[in-house]
This record gives structure tokens, C-alpha cells and sequence, in this order.
């Protein structure tokens, strides 16, 4: 019995120091694998700077959060903080040349700015001439009988009966005839028959008889019946309300005739550019008659109202009209061209700019396919440039052509790189497409579609698409006109034709589509792809 205590208590000693031995030795492995390995913090030890969006947006936080799809804001360490290089676009030189990227030096420029308005032709109001008799009389013998009828100075227009007239002969005669009588009378006595007579003649000047017909009276001395009326200007009539035998009375209209040898070219000019055009200045005048036949005319009036329907100002403009080709009523086109300043200013093409809504870029290029999205400060805009005030120096190259497909580009590898720091695996091989992203530099938004083509309009570049549901906007399935980037890519579309597209909102409420490829996966149609 002792003896089998004994065994017992003998092999628990020796369990006991079988297990205090081992785990002896696993201890000093440990300690000898520690001490052989770097020494470096847990990733709690760590300080953290703060916490960037897993999309690469321009969005940090100094407390963790997540973002509108539930993903978590990324820790960035100390040490792991950006570079100032990274804000820069890099794209391979190769699909550079494919994109048809183009750049521009800044330089200093003389900004002109083209105002122009459409116009109509009016007679000039200084030349406009009417016959109003000063007396009522009948209409015996018209001489110049239509409207449109061209006309000299001293013309004969027409012959008239008036017993107004044939008085004032009547009266000049009787007085020449006293001025004979009296000739061996005193000098008192002549005197007052030649102011009778004097006065019977200016009567009938004054009554606008020529004066070729007041020397015929006095040379012949006998009373006309039928006085003829003539053109006092030069011009074409246009308007003539007498007809042979009518009645008229004294002031009424009988003739309107225009010396249309120049002319008016009234132009409506919008509001917001009534500043930029002065009296004076030289304006380019095309008649919708004549197209190419530029005419070359002065600013000579801006008149002092704005018609409030359209919000524009008239502006007078005079043209020489020595050919008569310009008629009234005719409709023009007038270019106004406004120096915006004195000296050179420096500026870029607009093309160049890039609007946000809340700022503008540029893409500067730093060469071998890197480009540096710059903001700017802007001025006056002019034909095609517009007025760098702050951002840029002069000689700096610009991208000016296909920078909004530069700008996608970079807005897609910021979504790819800002999924792949968060672990998921975005593209299972090359030929799937990016599911949306935002730019961290434009802050433009890439979506995805998937549809079939039900029209296409070549003239606009225009696609219309009948597609699914899009998640990013939260849009249902719709059909609906996109425009594309490049019109080359109709080329190799057909409707009907099922096809995955990529599309940005280039402004409010109009999409471009920036990548297309048929469902096939057909390479020829394919966008801008990075991968």
C-alpha cells in the first residue's frame, strides 16, 4: 500500500518537472528570437497624423470616421505623410500622344475682345426730305409718279394749281406794271412800287416756288396757271401719297424723299457690353445680302435708353453707300472690336482652364508625361484667351487640348490607388472598367453605365443610350443623350449595339462620355483607358 502511494506521488514529480523544464526552454527561445530580431513599435505606438478617405479625396479628419458608403477613414502615420510631389498627374507619354494632348507657352498677349450684334439698315435721319406745301391746291401732272424713283436736285416732281399762286403773279405783275407808270414820279413813288413788287416775289418763294420759275415770270410777264413744284435733295422716293387731280391742303405730305448715299447700320447691343464700345470706334458691317463684302463703318452714336424686353442699347453706325447696294430694312451682322487694355497682359487659351464651380485650373507640363494641376486667378476674357492675374509665369506650358481627359485619368488612378490602400482588389483582370471615383485635384466624378445605343447624331457627337440603373447617381434606368470626347469613336458604333461607357458631368446637367467599348469588349472602341 506504501508502496503504491509512493510510485503515485513519484510520477506526479515528474509530470511536474517535465512541464517547469519546457517551458523554461520555449521561454529562452523566445527571448533569444526577440533579441536576434529589429526592435519596432506596434502599430498602436504609433502617433497618427490623421485620416484620409479611402477614395482619395481631398477630405481629412483628425478623429476616425467613414465615409457616405460606410468605409473606414485610412490612418496615415508618422512619416507616411505625402510628398509635395504627389499632387502631380502622371500619365505614360505613349497614351499622352494617344489622348492628342496639346500645350500652349504662356505669353503676353493684346487681348482683343469681338462684341458683336445683329443690325438693321436705316436711312440716315439727316438726309431724310419731305414736300409739304405751303398752300392747297390740286394736283394737275405728276412727273415723278413711283416709289423707289431717283431723283436730282431741282428735279421737276409735279405741276399744281392754286389760286394761291396765281394771285401772287397777279400781284407781282400789277406792281412791275406801277413801277412803269411812276417812272417820271418822284422817287418816293417808285420806291413803293418795287417793295410791292418785291413783295409779291418773296411770297412766292417763300411758298418754295423755284427760283428758275420766278425769273421766267419776270422775264416773260405773264401768269402760269399750272406752277411746277421740284426736289429741293438728292435721294430716291420713298413714299408718295400724291396721285394726278387729288386735292391737298396746306403742310400735307406729298413726296418722302432719302439721300441714301449713307446710311445707318442700328445695331442691338447686349447690356454687358455697352462698356466696351465708345463713339468713334471702327466696326465691321456684313449684310445678310452681301456676305462677303465686309463694310467698314464708325460708331456714331449709342443711344441713351435700354429696351427693357431685350436688355440691349442701339448703336449708330454710319456707312458710306456710294454703290447703292445698301437698301433700308436690309439686316446686318456688326463686329465691334475692344482693346481690353493699352499694354500686353499675360494669358492663356481658354481652353487651358478648368472651372470647379468653386475655383480654376490649368495643367502645367512638367514633361514626360507629368502634368501639375495649378490653380488660377483669372481676369477679362477676350476672343479664345482670357486674363491670367495670378498662378502662372510667363513661358509656362499649358495643357489646352484634351486636359478634361488628362483630369478623368487622374480622378480614375486616384479611386484605384485609394481602394487599394483599403485591401479590396478592384480589377480581377485588364479589361474590366473603374466603378466611380472623384478626382483629389478637380474633384470630378467618373461613372459607369452599362446600355444600348438607340440613336446616333454625328453632326453633335452625340450618343443616345437607352441604359440600366447607375448606382453613383443614384439614377434608374433611363434613355437619355451623352456627347462624346472624341467623334472619331461614332465611326465604329452602330444602334442597337450594347456598349459599358464611362461619363463625367462636364457641367450642370450635361454628361460626356470620356471611355466606350461594345459589351464584347471590341478594342477598337475603346476611350482613354488607364490599365
Amino acid at each position: 500500500m506504501q508502496t503504491s502511494i509512493i510510485r503515485t506521488v513519484f510520477i506526479i514529480f515528474l509530470v511536474t518537472a517535465s512541464l517547469a523544464a519546457g517551458y523554461w526552454w520555449g521561454s529562452s527561445r523566445s527571448d533569444t528570437t526577440a533579441s536576434s530580431a529589429p526592435s519596432s513599435p506596434a502599430p498602436s505606438d504609433r502617433e497618427i497624423l490623421y485620416y484620409r478617405n479611402p477614395m482619395g479625396l481631398p477630405d481629412t479628419s483628425l478623429t476616425p470616421k467613414k465615409d457616405p458608403m460606410g468605409m473606414d477613414y485610412l490612418p496615415v502615420y508618422a512619416g507616411e505623410a505625402p510628398s509635395p510631389d504627389d499632387g502631380i498627374v502622371r500619365i505614360d507619354t505613349e497614351k499622352v500622344q494617344k489622348l492628342g494632348v496639346r500645350t500652349e507657352a504662356v505669353t503676353l498677349r493684346q487681348l482683343i475682345r469681338t462684341v458683336r450684334a445683329v443690325a438693321t439698315i436705316q436711312p440716315d435721319e439727316r438726309r431724310l426730305y419731305t414736300l409739304t406745301p405751303k398752300f392747297e391746291g390740286w394736283i394737275q401732272r405728276l412727273h415723278v409718279n413711283t416709289t423707289g424713283q431717283a431723283v436730282k436736285k431741282g428735279d421737276l416732281l409735279m405741276e399744281v394749281y392754286s389760286p394761291a399762286l396765281i394771285t401772287a403773279q397777279h400781284e407781282y405783275l400789277l406792281a412791275r406794271k406801277g413801277m412803269h407808270g411812276v417812272a417820271s414820279g418822284g422817287l418816293e413813288a417808285r420806291a413803293g412800287m418795287e417793295r410791292l413788287a418785291e413783295s409779291a416775289l418773296q411770297r412766292l418763294r417763300n411758298w418754295d416756288i423755284a427760283e428758275t420759275e420766278l425769273q421766267r415770270l419776270q422775264r416773260e410777264g405773264e401768269i402760269w396757271q399750272y406752277l411746277p413744284l421740284r426736289s429741293r435733295a438728292s435721294g430716291v422716293v420713298l413714299e408718295k401719297p400724291s396721285i394726278e387731280g387729288k386735292r391737298f391742303e396746306s403742310g400735307e405730305i406729298l413726296y418722302q424723299i432719302a439721300d441714301l448715299s449713307s446710311v445707318w447700320a442700328l445695331a442691338d447691343v447686349f447690356e454687358q457690353d455697352i462698356g466696351l464700345i465708345h463713339p468713334g470706334q471702327t466696326a465691321t458691317v456684313r449684310v445678310d445680302a452681301y456676305p462677303d463684302m465686309a463694310l467698314n463703318g464708325e460708331v456714331d452714336f449709342i443711344y441713351p435708353t435700354i429696351t427693357p424686353e431685350t436688355r440691349t442699347a442701339t448703336v449708330r453706325i454710319k456707312l458710306p453707300n456710294t454703290d447703292d447696294l445698301l437698301k433700308p430694312a436690309m439686316y446686318a451682322h456688326v463686329e465691334f472690336a475692344s482693346f481690353h487694355r493699352d499694354n500686353k497682359v499675360l494669358a492663356v487659351a481658354d481652353s487651358a482652364v478648368l472651372d470647379t464651380g468653386t475655383r480654376q485650373l490649368v495643367l502645367v507640363d512638367l514633361g514626360e508625361g507629368r502634368f501639375e494641376p495649378r490653380t488660377v486667378k483669372l481676369g477679362a476674357r477676350a476672343d479664345g484667351y482670357v486674363e491670367v492675374l495670378g498662378g502662372l509665369e510667363a513661358e509656362e506650358a499649358v495643357v489646352i487640348k484634351a486636359n478634361f481627359l488628362i483630369d478623368a485619368e487622374s480622378n480614375l488612378k486616384a479611386a484605384l490607388n485609394g481602394f487599394d490602400h483599403d485591401g479590396h482588389s478592384m480589377l480581377p483582370d485588364d479589361k474590366s472598367h473603374a466603378p466611380p471615383a472623384t478626382a483629389t485635384g478637380s474633384e470630378t466624378a467618373i461613372h459607369q453605365g452599362e446600355g444600348s445605343i438607340e440613336a446616333i447624331d454625328f453632326a453633335h457627337a452625340t450618343l443616345t443610350l437607352a441604359h440600366g440603373p447607375i448606382a453613383s447617381l443614384n439614377w434608374p434606368a433611363m434613355r437619355m443623350d451623352f456627347r462624346l470626347t472624341d467623334s472619331d469613336w461614332l465611326r465604329s458604333l452602330q444602334p442597337g449595339q450594347k456598349v459599358i461607357f464611362d461619363f463625367i458631368e462636364q457641367s450642370a446637367g450635361e454628361y460626356v462620355i470620356v471611355a466606350i467599348r461594345p459589351v464584347d469588349d471590341n478594342p477598337a472602341l475603346s476611350g482613354h483607358r488607364g490599365h
